[in-house]
């Protein structure tokens, strides 16, 4: 059966859910639609449909005239097994100590390594993404000089890949959250997957507004995986929950970014201790002053 895909640009996070919900109207009517953040920068999202049949262009285009859209680009997708070629295509991933890999390469886990189970249909979070692997080798790169977490946070957490990682080198529980419900089902989920129920936490909050966060205070190390306008807006209270001497692991960052949120950072007290880049994607090692 074919798939069709059409998707659009436009700046704003309140048009674009509202040219997504319209786009629940159409006919033939899309058989799911996709509401995102563009990762640049740029402060546009992207609204996308799939469709089984030909998505109806008249239709397409009052849609873009109503909601200040650009035009949508209308393909045909091949009929292709997706997950299979997913799992074919996505690698599994060393990282340090840290090997992740999907169920298919089970066989593949190193001796000695620390696995990390994500499975290939929840792709974002895996480790093939350069934040995600910058984050991975954060991790790794402290812990080898001597650092022991014993209050770990992991704040916009995903798939809970870096929360994981964190309770597998270390006894004390983590805590991992994020603001949007699925993923913090997807987070339960993998970390039942990985049998660290009771290890590592999962709750849905927006940055550290959260009782139990509220009430772990000051963390040691916090990962923050994210973007740079919501790395920026973190920063204060990223400062006021980590502990003299505690380490923030970012990223979700640009090259071209990172010295604002380093600066940023250094005027709430922190420190840049390291700073690596994979292709387009930086992650800062950073730590907070320990006198103000």
């Amino acid at each position: 059966m074919p798939t069709f895909t059409a998707f659009t640009t436009l700046t704003g996070k309140a048009p674009a859910e509202a040219l997504g919900a319209a786009m629940e109207n159409m006919i033939p009517e899309p058989t799911g639609i996709g509401v995102f953040e563009m990762e640049d920068g740029s402060g546009l999202w992207e609204v996308g449909g799939y469709f089984t049949e030909t998505p109806d262009d008249v239709a397409l285009s009052l849609l873009t005239a109503a909601h200040g859209a650009r035009e949508f680009v209308v393909s045909e997708l091949p009929d292709v097994d997706w997950v299979a070629k997913v799992r074919r295509d996505l690698a599994p991933v060393e990282a340090g100590r840290f090997f992740v890999y999907g169920s298919h390469d089970a066989d593949k886990v190193p001796e000695g390594s620390e696995p990390l189970l994500i499975e290939a249909a929840m792709a974002f979070g895996t480790g093939h993404h350069g934040t995600t692997l910058g984050c991975l080798r954060a991790l790794d790169r402290i812990a080898n000089n001597g650092f022991v977490g014993r209050n770990v946070a992991d704040i916009g957490c995903g798939t809970a890949v870096l929360a994981m990682a964190a309770a597998r080198i270390w006894t004390d529980p983590v805590v991992a959250s994020d603001i949007d419900e699925v993923a913090v089902d997807v987070a339960k989920a993998n970390v039942a997957a990985n049998e660290l129920e009771g290890r590592v936490a999962c709750l849905e909050a927006m940055g550290f507004d959260h009782p139990d966060l509220a009430a772990k205070a000051p963390f040691d190390l916090v990962f923050a995986n994210i973007l740079k306008a919501p790395l920026i807006d973190l920063a204060p209270d990223m400062a006021a929950h980590l502990c003299p001497g505690g380490w923030a692991i970012l990223s979700g960052l640009l090259n071209e970014q990172a010295q604002e949120v380093i600066e940023v950072y250094a005027g709430h007290g922190m420190t840049l201790s390291h700073h690596e880049q994979i292709g387009d994607w930086s992650t800062l090692s950073l730590t907070k002053n320990t006198a103000e």
